[in-house]
């Protein structure tokens, strides 16, 4: 398989075959029953399990989740299933993601009707998963020892080409490389599972793809992308490929994100985030921005949570930069949008009208054609638009059920609290309108990438957390954990084991980076120099040892929380500074004494790759 990296929160897949022997003939028996496909018990210690589980106590219960498909796949029968301890306690990311859809199915139905909907059906979430990828030669992943062990480049000097030329975005998927085959045989092996992978292009960076599948539910969408994952990483190589889907495996370029298209909808089908669907079945015009006030609130006083839940490894140099949004939680939702609903807080009784702008070209071969109210705008972490919110602060190796655990709660809390206030006999209006202009500051639909506007907004009060690490720790705020508990999605110790969980994965894959950024330099870059007798051979000589105390340091720390810190430390600082004496060997080093693939050869398919594939041959099946 093609390295991604290590990635915290895949799927755990345990394979059995449904048969068994005769005592008395010994013949085989088809052992295929019914407790079988609904129930199990595997070793719950050996997975990352936050204090949880123990050998002394290691019992993993297996129950299936049947709102996600079973499917087949070869010759194995897959069941999505709950991984919980002896004790119920979630060992899984399904366990709360499924506890958070019962919580807004039950505050949403609660609200909704107050509004006049009729909500007998229930409430679910939909989502749809937007997959970047890197395709790179799968000869020069090979000469990469930290692609092929932490799935990005800790050293590489820009190539002379990048993506200044925006020439790659969106760009003809050329049969003259293998990776329209590569794409066309993932999407062809996802369809056989069921999983409909719509779209397929060029994303902005050389190298860089991206899939997006039709919406669904947000267990069966998510179940689908991690076989999504796994499927890119095991068809790429069939292809002379590597797939990389960390988030920033290369510097300079943008990264690759999984924007997670965000809605609410009754299980009959109405869509609460469409203006004039929701209000005609209401048949109330103040049930829209009541429900666009619960969720500014719950962006605006849980923004710590939502930036937590995309706090990845990866996420550390993709935030604020290449099209990523930065690390602060504010929401655009258009003009007319925010007009309308600043109307509304001002007790206006306006319908929403979205505007509709009208584009002529001028020549007769084109009708004049409409565009909708809301523009794109890709620098904010939460936009609104076409019925949605869209995360696009998520990162492209993540599984989102954290992400979508978040979302779920903190709306669901609001939707309760408004539902409870008008139980005790207040108007939905006025409450509304209360928390509009007590949370107003979230809503910002300007450039988030202005230094002058990131200025405004922090000093605003919005959530803003820099550091990956310091994110991860408001999992364990008190302010955090009373709203999980409160809402019966993660407990007390369940939220401690996920900080220490989530905080030991991102200081392991430090540690990997470092003492492979050692090998790196050992084994390659210093017999460059010296072969070529030209470079900084006595400050690559110097790196070594601040790796090695950095690791030891990160040794020496009591709880996973400080270790995380250190490692972050030992990553955004004395790493960066390793790299840009590793980068400057590079640029000087004559090319025939440089043993590592370098961004030239990396990055550019169309230019460094001899021709495709023949063609795709299950189109002849």
């Amino acid at each position: 398989m093609g390295a991604s990296g290590v990635r915290h929160g895949q799927s755990g897949q345990v394979q059995n075959i449904m048969l068994k022997f005769d005592s008395k003939t010994n013949e085989v028996i088809q052992d295929f029953k019914g407790k079988t496909l609904i129930k199990g018990e595997t070793d719950g210690s050996s997975y990352p399990n936050g204090g949880l589980r123990g050998t002394h106590c290691a019992g993993g219960y297996l129950a299936v989740d049947t709102s996600s498909p079973i499917f087949l796949r070869g010759d194995t029968i897959f069941i999505p299933s709950a991984l919980v301890s002896y004790y119920g306690a979630a060992l899984d990311e399904k366990t709360p993601l499924l506890r958070a859809n019962a919580a807004l199915d039950k505050e949403a139905s609660r609200l909704f009707a107050q509004l006049g909907l009729d909500t007998s059906s229930g409430v679910q979430t939909n989502i749809g998963l937007e997959q970047e990828i890197f395709l790179i030669p799968r000869e020069e992943f090979y000469r990469r020892p930290d692609l092929q062990l932490t799935g990005r480049t800790l050293i590489g000097k820009n190539a002379a080409r990048g993506q200044e030329m925006c020439d790659h975005y969106m760009a003809p998927l050329s049969s003259a490389t293998s990776a329209l085959a590569c794409m066309q045989e993932i999407q062809d092996e996802c369809w056989r599972l069921g999983i409909p992978l719509k779209t397929r292009h060029r994303e902005v960076a050389p190298g860089q793809f991206e899939f997006a599948p039709l919406f669904g539910t947000n267990t069966t969408q998510i179940d689908q992308n991690l076989m999504v994952m796994q499927i890119i990483e095991e068809i790429a190589p069939k292809h002379g490929l590597a797939a990389l889907l960390q988030e920033k495996p290369f510097n300079d370029v943008n990264g690759s994100g999984k924007h997670n298209n965000w809605s609410i909808a009754t299980r009959d089908g109405v869509q609460v985030f469409d203006p004039e669907e929701f209000i005609a079945a209401t048949g109330n015009e103040a049930s829209f921005p009541v429900v666009m006030a619960a969720v500014v609130a719950a962006v605006d006083e849980h923004g710590d949570l939502m930036r937590c839940a995309i706090a990845s490894p990866g996420n550390d140099f993709r935030l604020g930069a290449c099209e990523a949004p930065p690390a602060i939680v504010s929401t655009y939702l258009g003009d007319d949008m925010t007009k309308y609903l600043e109307g509304f807080m001002n007790g206006a009784d306006a319908n929403y009208n979205p505007g509709k702008k009208t584009i002529d070209l001028g020549v007769r071969e084109i009708l004049p054609f409409q565009v909708p109210a809301e523009d794109r705008n890709r620098t904010s972490p939460f936009p609104y638009g076409g019925a949605r919110f869209e995360f696009r602060a998520v990162g492209s190796a993540q599984n989102v059920s954290l992400v979508n655990t978040v979302l779920n709660t903190i709306v669901a809390e609001k939707f309760g609290q408004f539902a409870d206030r008008i139980d005790a006999g207040e108007d939905p209006s006025a409450v509304a309108r209360e928390a509009l202009k007590k949370h107003w500051k979230v809503i910002f639909n300007g450039d988030n990438y202005c230094a002058d506007n990131q200025k405004m907004l922090t000093e605003s009060g919005v959530w803003r957390i820099d550091s990956g690490v310091e994110a991860i720790a408001r999992l364990t705020d008190p302010k955090n954990i009373a709203l999980f508990e409160k809402m019966g999605v993660l407990s007390k110790d369940e939220c401690e084991a996920r900080q220490d969980i989530l905080h030991d994965h991102y200081t392991g894959t430090v540690e990997m980076e470092a003492l492979v950024l050692v090998d790196m330099i050992n084994q390659h870059i210093i017999p460059s120099v010296k072969k070529s007798g030209v470079g900084p051979l006595k400050e690559l000589e110097a790196c070594i040892p601040k790796l090695k105390d950095g690791v030891k340091a990160i040794h020496g720390a009591g709880s996973s929380y400080e270790k995380a810190k250190l490692a972050r430390v030992l990553r955004l600082e004395t790493m960066v500074d390793i790299r840009a004496v590793c980068d400057g060997a590079e640029e000087v080093v004559p090319a025939a004494d440089w043993t590592l693939a370098t961004y030239q050869e990396l990055l550019f398919l169309d230019s460094h790759t001899v021709g495709g594939d023949a063609g795709p041959s299950f189109y002849d099946e």
